[in-house]
């Protein structure tokens, strides 16, 4: 990664939004603005920062999109059809009132699109996700997805509603895929689907500075309140995930010490005041969960039997393939592994979740917990065949060496007892 590469990603969606409140047309945009970026990329180190990234953005990415009307324009006077002039100036695109990376959010999240497709262009054009990344979090191939985004830009040009700030009822029709979107954008962003760094802040601390925005659009929403909870809970652990060599540290066997006390506490707060509020939601329960696990001075202090309840109550509410898995861990947790892997079963009959290396992942564990050691291992190198996370792979591969050591223990145990 080049110096300069942080700083891209990072204006990248607040140049797409600026540029789409002049020109209103998003494929065009995205690609305009996707061009500007790699001149950058190129010109950057060469000639140096220049003295507003933002601006210099916006305006190359704006003569890309002059180029691009007057071209649409002469092919519609060839073709005998009415043509509007063209924008001809590529001038200075002026700041907006607001942020443009939220305004882009609810863009995004258009009253013509399916929820599914909504996400998917957001994930694409806020996020800076890859289409096999975008696709991965939804569970389907990538070809699929490819489909979907290209299906959802076209879409948002046909109805001809332009970039502009949502009003009041039209931020509370879009909240739900809002901030679904920004659930998926901080996850990939605090264990990524793949590549050689387990996680990618850029992406969750966007995650959570969007949400604390969103949070002051909407200050009486208990699931806002607890889907920033969740946020801050979970990353509140992101100094403890890895080693000195990147390697992944899983939560039972983290330093504690290192977890960020304060956003702990923010989050427990947040998260108390939610679920105050009487209505009850997916984001608040998560979060719930995420406290339980943040509260506990060390693994063995961990209140199983709390999490599972928030689990079940999670799974009368939700049809998400993951929350069946993690309720299957913490059955296992409280009532013994072979309750978890019957319930595994399910989950691998519902279909949703096959081919995923954490369903491969979560049985491992169980079947190590339940003493089969041979198993386990079977489990541990499918998972890591099926990750596309390098420091996941090689922890999988790790797990799968070390009960193969322990199969080999238990065979010289049983040997020696023979013997005698």
């Amino acid at each position: 990664m080049t110096a300069i590469e942080p700083q891209l990603r990072e204006l990248a969606p607040v140049v797409l939004g600026a540029v789409l409140r002049k020109f209103r047309d998003f494929g065009a945009a995205e690609d305009a603005v996707q061009e500007a970026l790699l001149a950058a990329a190129t010109q950057w180190p060469r000639d140096g920062l220049p003295e507003n990234p933002r601006a210099w953005l916006i305006q190359v990415a704006a003569r890309r999109m002059t180029d691009h009307v007057r071209s649409e324009a002469a092919r519609r006077r060839r073709e005998g059809e009415a043509a509007p002039e063209p924008v001809v100036s590529a001038a200075e695109i002026p700041e907006a009132e607001g942020d443009d990376t939220l305004l882009l959010l609810f863009m995004c999240c258009h009253p013509a699109l399916s929820e599914a497709s909504a996400i998917a262009l957001t994930l694409r054009a806020v996020g800076g996700l890859t289409t096999a990344e975008i696709a991965k979090a939804f569970l389907v191939p990538a070809a699929t997805m490819a489909q979907r985004i290209s299906r959802a830009k076209a879409t948002i040009h046909a109805s001809g509603v332009g970039f502009q700030r949502p009003t009041v009822e039209e931020r509370g029709r879009r909240l739900r895929s809002v901030l679904h979107v920004l659930y998926l954008v901080f996850n990939e962003g605090y264990t990524s689907s793949g590549g050689e760094q387990l996680m990618r802040v850029d992406l969750s601390s966007e995650a959570m500075r969007l949400m604390r925005e969103v949070q002051r659009l909407s200050p009486e929403n208990g699931e806002v309140e607890g889907l920033l909870a969740l946020m801050l809970l979970t990353d509140a652990r992101r100094a403890s995930r890895t080693g000195p060599q990147g390697e992944l540290i899983p939560l039972t066997k983290q330093d504690r010490s290192l977890w960020d006390r304060e956003k702990i506490a923010e989050g427990v707060a947040l998260v108390s005041a939610a679920l105050r509020k009487g209505s009850i939601g997916a984001y608040q329960l998560q979060a719930a969960i995420a406290a339980v696990h943040d509260e506990a001075e060390e693994a063995e202090g961990t209140d199983w039997p709390q999490i599972l309840v928030l689990y079940e109550l999670l799974r009368r509410m939700s049809d998400n393939p993951m929350v069946m898995l993690n309720h299957a861990i913490a059955a296992a947790m409280v009532n013994g592994p072979r309750v978890g892997l019957e319930l595994l079963d399910n989950v691998e009959a519902d279909g949703r979740l096959a081919g995923h290396h954490r369903l491969d992942a979560t049985r491992a564990h169980l079947l190590e917990m339940a003493g089969e050691y041979g198993a386990a291992e079977v489990r541990y190198r499918a998972a890591a065949a099926r990750t596309g996370s390098l420091p996941e792979r090689d922890y999988l591969l790790t797990q799968a060496a070390r009960v193969r050591e322990l199969a080999g223990a238990r065979r010289g145990e049983s040997s020696d007892r023979i013997g005698h």
